[in-house]
């Protein structure tokens, strides 16, 4: 476990409140976990009062080659995606471009006039459905907090799901465009604005930035976001350069041994999916995460300003529910993030105010304005990233000594 360069500064554990032995402990039980044969590998870094007090890497990066885990791995972080193209749209906020409840169709003319799915005998088996208006249009807010009623295919064994299915919504040989265009043509899975449902609203908010900016999503993430804080490992795709760099998953998940099949990211997708499509380092994505916690700005680099941040943050839910295998008990939902209203009610620790979200493969953070703390925990292990998001989480908590 040799570290690599930090992105960020560096301090011994004890000096920023960690304490060393939990540390300790927290490194032998993600080691103990791949000794199992449960994980592959892990990298996991933990900074608090703007300093990295914990930076490692555990197992291997593939294992069918057997490279070593290192700092520097490359992950899909699948839906931590999702933070970043949210503050992308941000930016644009603040320039103007658009307010948050302006309808979509205003920027995307192919979401106008959208339908919504509703059983026509909720009792049956066959599930029948009647298409009927949405009752108010999809604001940029809804796609924002995922109270749009657009879905994920995979998020259901529903009339719409298979819908979305059979219309190959999933697929990276289509340009954002052309998905946009695609979910116009499909029904809403509940009405706009009335319940929480993770689906592809960030996908389409990283079209209004193309939209917006005259851009493609990746190349405004590089010379508005990644550019400037310094995120040299973030992309849609990895260069072959680094494909050695790259960690893979076992080929069948340890628990069930179905089979693993993780995106193919060797290649320049077509799709670059705002909702899932990053591939990123521990290292960056903290650069990333210290901006957020550091109210907007990173080095002298201003990305949003500190209300931006505060908006983002906050939950935009209020009553609302839905999800609740996402959407954890004692949470709510901001701009891109989840965000924690209660100190209790989830069955893990945090304070209020305390903001996360992660990927399908395993990937996740968390930040705790409270604590001055932000954690991550990159893996490539869809069917064990629950239980791994609550052990690391307990882990780092339970490290705090000041």
């Amino acid at each position: 476990m040799t570290p690599e360069p930090l992105a960020l500064p560096a301090a011994a554990p004890a000096r920023i409140g960690l304490s060393p032995t939990a540390l300790e402990r927290l490194g032998k039980a993600l080691q103990s976990e791949v000794v199992r044969g449960r994980l592959p590998g892990a990298v996991a870094l933990i900074a608090r009062r703007g300093r990295v007090g914990y930076f490692e890497s555990f197992g291997v990066r593939d294992p069918v080659t057997g490279a070593p885990m290192s700092n520097d791995t490359l992950f899909r972080l699948y839906s931590m995606t999702k933070p970043i193209t949210s503050v992308g749209a941000m930016l644009l906020w603040e320039e103007g471009k658009f307010l948050l409840g302006d309808d979509i169709a205003r920027y995307l003319p192919e979401l106008a006039d959208l339908k919504v799915a509703r059983l026509m005998d909720p009792n049956s088996s066959e599930a029948a459905i009647e298409l009927v208006p949405a009752a108010r249009p999809i604001t940029i807010l809804d796609l924002l907090r995922h109270t749009s009623g657009i879905t994920y295919e995979f998020r259901g064994r529903g009339p719409v799901h298979r819908m979305y299915s059979s219309a190959r919504i999933q697929s990276r040989s289509q340009s954002n465009a052309a998905q946009v265009a695609s979910l116009g043509k499909l029904p809403l899975l509940h009405q706009p604005g009335i319940q929480w449902e993770y689906g592809r609203s960030t996908d389409v908010i990283g079209r209004l930035i193309e939209v917006l900016s005259g851009e493609t999503l990746g190349a405004f993430f590089e010379r508005r976001i990644l550019g400037p804080l310094g995120m040299v490992d973030t992309a849609f795709h990895v260069q072959p350069r680094d494909h050695a760099r790259l960690a893979e998953a076992f080929a069948k998940d340890p628990d069930t041994g179905d089979a693993v099949q993780l995106q193919r990211v060797r290649d320049p997708p077509m799709l670059e999916s705002g909702g899932g499509g990053l591939v990123s380092t521990a290292g960056d994505y903290a650069r990333f995460l210290q901006m957020l916690l550091n109210g907007g700005t990173l080095d002298g680099a201003r990305l949003l300003s500190r209300k931006t941040v505060e908006l983002m943050t906050a939950d935009h839910l209020g009553s609302m529910t839905g999800a609740p295998d996402l959407l954890l008990p004692g949470y709510g939902f901001g701009l891109g993030v989840a965000v924690r209203l209660h100190a209790g009610i989830a069955s893990t620790p945090g304070s209020i105010g305390e903001y996360f979200w992660g990927g399908l493969a395993g990937t996740t953070f968390w930040v705790d304005p409270k604590e001055q703390l932000f954690a991550i925990l990159l893996i490539q292990a869809p069917g064990q990233r629950e239980y791994y998001a609550a052990l690391f989480r307990d882990l780092v908590y339970a490290s705090i000594a000041d």
